[in-house]
């Protein structure tokens, strides 16, 4: 390639990021600030990962297994929010303990809390360096999603307001006196 075009097609790369990098966003982030699914993303030292939304059907076998409880009402649907969260600092740090799901009309919906035997339930705990929720080995872990799981009821009429986001709130920080959240635009 002749050294004019190579210099061209810098230069057209550096335009370009630089149009990216003018409108305020990462590579993980969506319009809003919110991150995207499948990228990870920092939240109070712990890196989150939603790897996937989806609808559960607990008459299939596969969806039996996530959730256990109740079918929802007629005009409600479940959503499991698979996700990862791994300590990639050099000290212990807790995961974060609060999750809601927004819709578009700032309607909030709170997880569903799931027992502790749940082998593919989220739940919050102190992570030593280099690990993470799902733990390796774990069933969840070796699982279809490879993450453990939120699980959400919104009634079918919330799911047309679109985007959802799932807000992600970590703990208390002493050292700096503040909470960090983060915002995930969930794929429904």
């Amino acid at each position: 390639m002749a050294p004019r075009s190579v210099a061209a097609l810098l230069l057209l790369a550096l335009v370009a990021s630089l149009g990216v990098s003018a409108c305020g966003t990462t590579p993980q982030e969506v319009r809003g600030g919110a991150y995207r699914e499948g990228l990870a993303f920092p939240v109070g030292g712990i890196d989150y990962n939603v790897f996937i939304t989806r609808e559960l059907n607990l008459r299939v076998p596969p969806d039996k297994a996530f959730y256990q409880g109740p079918e929802p009402a007629k005009d409600q649907l479940l959503y499991g929010v698979f996700l990862q969260a791994c300590n990639s600092g050099e000290k212990p740090r807790p995961t974060a303990e609060h999750f809601i799901v927004k819709d578009s009309e700032g309607t909030e919906f709170e997880p569903v809390e799931l027992p502790k035997d749940n082998a593919f339930a989220y739940h919050p705990a102190r992570l030593q360096p280099d690990q993470c929720i799902p733990e390796s080995g774990s069933v969840a872990q070796q699982g279809p999603t490879a993450a453990s799981m939120l699980l959400f009821k919104i009634p079918l009429s919330n799911t047309e307001n679109r985007p959802l986001e799932l807000e992600i709130q970590s703990p208390f920080d002493v050292t700096r006196a503040r909470r960090e959240t983060a915002r995930v635009q969930l794929d429904i």
